[in-house]
């Protein structure tokens, strides 16, 4: 993979120049005076259902607006993320890449009906990460009226599979089987709430689990005193909550969904667990989930040798369900024009480290890193996500996406 180089020709002295030009200035002037349109078409996006594995309605209607936007080449590829792209007055051998996810948490026949009060929008989804298609939307129309150009290509890229169990397959799929993928500088990923001075710099690894218990079931009288997955289960998640893990890096195990049994009155022949295990460590991470198999097996051999196995014994399964590289972008030009806009702004910022769609290329060792998408929001993954359109609120925050965009692709100003 290519890598990051020449980005930022003098530093923070060159970003300050790049906000006070006249360009740059007229961009974020037409962001301001085409702001009903991008609250038009964050509603609209909103209100087109995203569940998991099931993108392909909003990525249709992504597509059409980003044809509208006068993109090239765009296409949606066989896994259902959609391409387009800004050319540049380069070589067109380098790509920087913007990106925000198409998915959203929420199940199908989830209502998505987008209620306002004022400049407060409150949908499932809304915030993360519809915002941040529709801030990509209204940066090209930014750069467009401002006749600003730029060296390098730029890519726009709205992925599948960002949340929960989509497991990033959408970047998974990108950067293993596009034509793109070689050429890709950095990338740049809008997603959030997140706030305006962050950065996310570090990818958290994590790897997610099904643990499935089985046993003969039974009466819970008359057969009472045979094996019960469901002690096995609970064993389980007691163990694993009672884990000491570093809090550098940060490490974390979370039982989070357990299921099973059919009567209050039968032993359960099947419990089921799900599991998510964390770490900003890739090495973390691998001992971790070690200690998390070996506690699953021990739990499951404590409950056979504790109760009777005349009807059979308990077995356990382990299914991966999950698997996020962990990654780091090192300190360097894109990292420090981040930093560079948002001190410009007159915000600290600050690194830290998150699970998003950029964890793929930081684990391949492509310069990457995710933004806030500009404004406030909150109650992400529940259904009364809000977010906050507020011009006064929303502009700083675009601005530095734009800025760091423009200062990675060579703007011609």
């Amino acid at each position: 993979m290519s890598k990051l180089k020449t980005l930022v020709p003098a530093g923070e002295t060159a970003v300050r120049a790049l906000l006070a030009s006249a360009p740059f200035k007229a961009a974020t002037d037409t962001m301001a005076q085409t702001h009903d349109r991008f609250i038009d078409e964050l509603i609209a996006l909103t209100e087109i259902p995203a569940p998991p594995f099931k993108e392909e309605r909003r990525g249709q209607a992504y597509r059409q607006m980003l044809e509208a936007a006068g993109l090239s080449d765009v296409a949606t590829d066989a896994i259902g993320n959609v391409t387009g792209i800004r050319r540049g007055n380069g070589n067109g051998k380098r790509l920087i890449a913007i990106s925000a996810h198409l998915d959203t948490v929420f199940p199908e026949g989830t209502d998505v009906t987008v209620r306002r009060d004022g400049y407060r929008l409150a949908a499932p989804g809304v915030g993360d990460n519809t915002r941040g298609l529709a801030t990509i939307l209204a940066y090209l129309r930014a750069l467009d009226a401002a006749g600003i150009q730029t060296r390098d290509d730029i890519l726009v890229l709205a992925s599948v599979g960002e949340e929960g169990e989509g497991d990033l397959r959408g970047m998974r799929h990108f950067f293993a089987e596009s034509a793109y993928r070689g050429r890709i500088a950095a990338l740049i990923c809008l997603d959030g709430p997140t706030p305006a001075n962050a950065i996310v710099s570090g990818g958290t690894g994590s790897k997610r689990y099904r643990v499935t218990f089985r046993g003969p079931g039974g009466h819970s009288f008359a057969d009472h005193g045979i094996v019960n997955p469901m002690i096995a289960a609970a064993r389980a998640v007691v163990e694993l909550g009672r884990l000491s893990l570093p809090d550098d890096p940060k490490t974390t195990c979370s039982s989070t969904v357990i299921k099973g049994g059919n009567s209050v009155n039968a032993i359960p022949a099947e419990v089921s667990l799900m599991v998510d295990l964390r770490s900003n460590s890739t090495l973390e991470l691998a001992a971790l989930d070690m200690r998390f198999r070996e506690i699953v097996l021990q739990s499951c051999h404590v409950e056979n040798d504790s109760r009777s196995i005349e009807k059979g014994a308990i077995a356990v399964e382990i299914v991966l369900i999950g698997d996020r590289p962990a990654g780091v972008t090192a300190d360097g030009e894109l990292t420090e024009c981040a930093a560079a806009v948002i001190e410009a702004t007159g915000e600290a910022p600050v690194f830290g480290s998150f699970s998003t769609d950029a964890n793929m290329a930081m684990s391949l060792a492509i310069p990457a890193v995710t933004l806030s998408w500009g404004g406030e929001g909150g109650d992400a993954h529940s259904l009364s996500e809000w977010t906050d359109v507020d011009p006064d609120k929303t502009f700083p925050g675009m601005s530095v996406g734009l800025a760091v965009l423009l200062a990675c692709a060579g703007a011609n100003i």
